[in-house]
């Protein structure tokens, strides 16, 4: 096995005294793991950053076999990570990816919506600009890997008017109708998870991100939720406090 291509670092694994194993999101190729001779390294480690963008290099006997990787620096988001909420933004996303990702699988979606993720991280002067398209990513994230949400219809009736929350059991959307019995057990449903466009408002964006934690947690981080979440939970209280 040996192929060429470019990846964002999304982390990283100390191996040995100098070494490291690095997993990186690829086009075509999905999440590939390889390890980086003399990773731990002065020259390396600011390319060994998650967000990084790299070209890189793997090289193995078997598919079976622990790649060998060489990394070239093409982009470097390293500078994101003096500002705590950008570093958390980077940390959470490069971290979900890792977590949930079966290795050698392509999500060619999932690396472009990655990489727009952390490019508005880095260009947006407000969070605001950017934790819409981190609440799309994670949507994405869940569709792609079979637990995508019905944000068209209504769970009661089919309706695909005046939706309003969404159930916590089935990931289908309710209507206003059907649902205000029901309210203090639904995820309330901000409009442009169903309509798209720019988010004005940070209590849309905090309902968007309440939906996606909950399932991301039930169906994706089972085994994983204490420690992997942990980084969410940091990103959602630094973004509560820039509101």
């Amino acid at each position: 096995m040996q192929f060429r291509t470019p990846a964002i670092v999304c982390a990283l694994r100390h191996h040995g005294e100098h070494g490291t194993i690095a997993r990186l999101m690829t086009p075509e190729q999905g999440l590939m793991a390889g390890y980086v001779r003399g990773g731990r390294s002065r020259r390396l480690r600011p390319v060994l950053q998650p967000g990084n963008l790299v070209d890189a290099e793997f090289r193995a006997r078997t598919d079976e076999q622990l790649a060998s990787l060489t990394l070239d620096l093409v982009h470097s988001r390293g500078g994101l990570f003096e500002e705590p909420l950008a570093a958390a933004a980077i940390e959470w996303s490069c971290a979900l990816t890792a977590a949930t990702l079966p290795e050698g699988h392509g999500y060619p979606r999932l690396y472009d919506a990655l990489d727009g993720v952390l490019a508005a991280v880095e260009a947006a002067p407000r969070a605001r600009d950017w934790a819409a398209a981190l609440v799309r990513y994670e949507l994405l994230l869940l569709s792609e890997l079979g637990f995508g949400l019905d944000l068209n219809r209504c769970a009661a009736d089919g309706d695909s008017g005046d939706l309003a929350w969404v159930s916590p059991k089935s990931g289908i959307a309710v209507s206003r109708e059907k649902g205000t019995a029901y309210a203090a057990s639904l995820l309330p449903l901000p409009g442009f998870l169903r309509d798209g466009g720019r988010v004005e408002d940070w209590d849309a964006i905090f309902q968007g991100l309440a939906i996606t934690g909950h399932f991301i947690a039930r169906d994706l981080l089972a085994e994983r939720r204490k420690d992997v979440m942990a980084a969410r939970t940091r990103l959602v209280e630094r973004l509560k406090r820039a509101a």
